[in-house]
């Protein structure tokens, strides 16, 4: 009985915020499918509302702080359901570190996911959401990370694995490439 139960939680722990298995891509030409691009889209036409909802979508300086809050939680451990610096998993890093400045989310990724606007790609920016899918089986989300950076055509985030704990990667990674869904705006 005992047997049976350990391995129902580690089945959940496999499914829960991903145990990543790293997916190697040499003896393969490898295509990446995500740029990102520092490139504002022309508008034609300026009235009072499109700068107002321009203003509303980005918050520099309410971003960097949510952003600044997650990295100091840089190294924590994974813990699945954590959300303090014993232990987090990657929707608790971000119900955290958006919760301490006064943004409510949703506490579970897949929740998280249907919060904000869908933007593209190539359009994010700091303090944006990036959600995964890190399961073959599964089909749904059950993995979220937080934009930190944009830098030339890269893309990078921060999340927290249950192999690594809290840590900063790069949307041109191999397996995270593969896994991404979409991103979406919520300041």
């Amino acid at each position: 009985m005992s047997r049976k139960l350990l391995s129902l939680f580690v089945l959940f722990l496999v499914v829960s915020c991903g145990v990543v298995k790293k997916k190697t891509s040499y003896g393969k030409e490898r295509k990446v499918s995500v740029a990102a691009s520092s490139e504002k889209p022309e508008n034609t036409s300026v009235t009072e509302e499109t700068v107002v909802a321009e203003k509303k979508e980005i918050s520099p300086k309410k971003a960097e702080n949510i952003i600044s809050t997650a990295m100091s939680y840089s190294g924590v451990r994974y813990k699945y359901g954590g959300t303090s610096r014993k232990g987090m998993d990657c929707s608790g890093l971000l119900y955290v570190a958006f919760g301490q400045h006064n943004v409510v989310l949703p506490r579970i990724s897949y929740h998280m996911a249907n919060e904000g606007k869908r933007i593209k790609v190539n359009n994010v920016s700091k303090g944006d959401l990036l959600f995964f899918k890190t399961s073959k089986r599964g089909k749904k989300i059950n993995h979220v990370g937080l934009v930190v950076a944009v830098e030339n055509d890269e893309i990078k985030f921060i999340h927290s694995t249950s192999s690594r704990g809290v840590i900063v990667s790069s949307l041109r990674e191999g397996f995270w490439n593969y896994a991404f869904v979409k991103a979406t705006r919520v300041l």
